[in-house]
């Protein structure tokens, strides 16, 4: 018997979001990681803005400043990352890459993008297209809604 919120925007959201965790979990552990999605995320921003600052790293990945230190926190444990004092602004940390987390990034970024599809299993290649498209589309015109908004372009 199908609910309402069967057919809600934000249910929907939600289980997407927890298959799309779920699928990615699984993918880690078969690669002998316990890597998180907000963990990858933040080591693929981070090479792509080697030694960027703490907070902006936050911004470009929409995940809360006030949060953003445990995470770092942890890939600095395992030897991913390393952190040092901005010397124009000491209270600012800036984040960069080690070699091991180079090497882990570049191994485990074919294993993401190749369980992609899967996460939208339910699509066709062209509905998948469309729903991306889509699902961008929505989540830029609500990003001023959320707690931690996509910036990625600061403003001067």
């Amino acid at each position: 018997m199908a609910l309402e919120i069967h057919n809600m925007a934000g249910h929907l959201i939600r289980r997407l979001n927890q298959i799309s965790m779920s699928v990615f979990t699984e993918r880690m552990k078969a690669q002998g990681q316990t890597m998180t999605s907000v963990q990858f995320a933040a080591l693929n921003a981070i090479r792509a803005h080697p030694g960027i600052e703490q907070a902006r790293l936050a911004e470009l990945i929409a995940y809360d400043r006030a949060t953003i230190g445990g995470v770092l926190d942890r890939l600095e444990g395992k030897g991913l990352i390393l952190r040092s004092v901005c010397e124009t602004d000491r209270r600012a940390r800036l984040v960069s890459l080690t070699e091991v987390g180079q090497a882990l990034l570049d191994e485990m970024i074919p294993v993401v993008r190749g369980f992609q599809d899967e996460i939208l299993s339910g699509l066709t290649p062209e509905e998948r297209e469309d729903f991306l498209r889509l699902a961008a589309k929505a989540a830029d015109g609500g990003n001023h809604l959320s707690r931690a908004p996509l910036i990625l372009e600061k403003k001067v």
